[in-house]
């Protein structure tokens, strides 16, 4: 008998914002492979019995290859079982669930994919920052700000970019956010209004909003960490009128 994968979003970080479906498929596993940014509380809702397996990534530290990864999968699935992989975001958002999900299918193995709220969606309404506005933004590019080591060139052309749409949404980008900034400056202009959106969703959330100039000034002085999520655009001043502190 064959068993199933499941490829589950945990959503952005509150536990809470999981979806149904994607409770009830974890209630229901018999393995679950989860990555950094899960929140532990998300693992009570499997059953006593399943095995929990912590395949974290962090930034040049990776406890388990994608190949161990999906080894793992065809593994435990062929035994019968029912393996969630449980995902931060969405799991096809820059999160590989299409590599797992094809990975798992190539083998007969059935797999489907329970969506989840993707950080920049989470980091947008939490810190009171619109991606879209009727008057100041009809278009939204999101973009890694880190890609591929095996790609031959970079495929994102943050100038062709940041002249093409309202609000730029940069995810993984503070390894460089410094090259990043400048380049979209060069194109828009340092006063252009900028967020940079830490741990959303959190306790622990912190948001930066200032002009691009003021918030590289920002970034020499302060220490910033992932997950982070870089917002541009004229919709950033919103916030003024969005945002209150409880």
């Amino acid at each position: 008998m064959i068993g199933k994968l499941y490829l589950v979003g945990a959503g952005p970080g509150d536990p809470k914002l999981i979806t149904v479906k994607g409770v009830e498929v974890l209630k229901k596993a018999d393995v679950v492979i989860y990555d950094r940014l899960v929140p532990e509380e998300l693992l009570g809702y499997a059953k006593k019995e399943s095995e929990l397996i912590y395949a974290g990534k962090a930034p040049g530290r990776h406890f388990m290859e994608q190949e161990e990864i999906n080894e793992k999968i065809l593994e435990e699935c062929r035994k019968g079982k029912v393996v969630v992989r449980l995902k931060g975001g969405d799991p096809y958002f820059f999160g590989r669930g299409e590599e797992e999900c094809e990975f798992a299918i190539s083998h007969n193995i059935p797999c489907e994919v329970v969506p989840g709220i993707p950080s920049f969606i989470a980091a947008s309404s939490y810190s009171g920052i619109p991606l879209t506005n009727r008057r100041l933004s009809s278009s939204v590019s999101i973009v890694t700000g880190r890609e591929a080591k095996e790609k031959k060139k970079p495929r994102v052309r943050i100038e062709e970019i940041s002249s093409a749409s309202d609000t730029l949404v940069i995810l993984m980008g503070i390894s460089n956010i410094k090259e990043i900034l400048k380049r979209v400056s060069d194109i828009r202009g340092g006063d252009e209004p900028c967020a940079i959106i830490t741990d959303a969703t959190l306790p622990t959330q912190k948001t930066i909003v200032g002009s691009i100039d003021n918030v590289l000034k920002r970034v020499n002085k302060e220490e910033i960490k992932n997950p982070a999520v870089i917002i541009i655009g004229k919709t950033v001043r919103m916030r003024e009128y969005l945002w209150k502190k409880a």
